[in-house]
């Protein structure tokens, strides 16, 4: 299982992450990325962004998702081929309901099972874990959940929770260690410049990483 997590933050904060990623795609002439937006709106001002940065770090083609509007099954069967999908930042809530609507989420899960790497940032981050409770109270700043959504179980591809944007002030160390007392996942915090790549069974920080787990603060990195 080949795995990014991104807290958030563009260039140069994140280049050594956006580094990591391309290393853990084998050598290939035509490295290839599926980005796949929370929404489509605004999605091609976006998607031409990381066309720009990965291009700079060696992958060579790009193609472009968006899961709350219909599409065909090309497009799909693109999206599934490339090396790389990149899960974007923005609504969590969101993004989870039309993941779910659009039935990609046993997809993404087949596309790591068959060796894909499955990248995400901040919003897409959080997918990643076995739920997206921390993009809701009591953490500072929330996603307004406008989809009303209940269900919260997200991919469940690692055993942690994530918290991107993480900023070491009373209000969110708070904020944290109080949902820390009512999950049993530890919580990875990262800072925005700050993520973790795995690879099968090694996990690597990159910057600034800090857990919270059952009331308790430990500076990782």
């Amino acid at each position: 299982m080949k795995l990014v997590l991104y807290s958030g933050g563009q260039e140069p904060s994140n280049r050594l992450i956006h580094h990591a990623l391309f290393q853990l795609v084998n050598p290939k002439r035509n490295t290839s990325m599926t980005y796949i937006p929370f929404c489509q709106d605004r999605s091609d001002l976006f998607f031409k962004k990381a066309i720009k940065r990965y291009q700079g770090v060696g992958f060579k083609r790009f193609h472009c998702l968006p899961v709350d509007v219909p599409f065909i099954q090309n497009d799909l069967n693109k999206a599934l081929g490339g090396d790389v999908i990149y899960l974007a930042g923005g609504n969590t809530f969101y993004f989870l309901h039309h993941l779910r609507k659009s039935g990609l989420i046993p997809q993404l899960k087949q596309f790591v099972e068959r060796g894909g790497i499955l990248a995400g940032l901040s919003a897409g981050a959080i997918l990643l874990t076995p739920n997206i409770g921390t993009a809701g109270p009591p953490l500072p700043y929330p996603d307004d959940n406008d989809v009303k959504l209940k269900n919260l179980r997200a991919l469940g591809l690692v055993r942690f929770e994530f918290s991107p944007h993480y900023s070491s002030t009373p209000t969110t160390n708070r904020a944290i260690l109080q949902y820390s007392r009512t999950t049993k996942y530890p919580i990875v915090a990262c800072p925005d410049g700050s993520g973790i790549t795995i690879n099968d069974d090694r996990m690597t920080f990159i910057g600034k990483v800090v857990m919270f787990s059952e009331g308790k603060k430990v500076e990782i990195l």
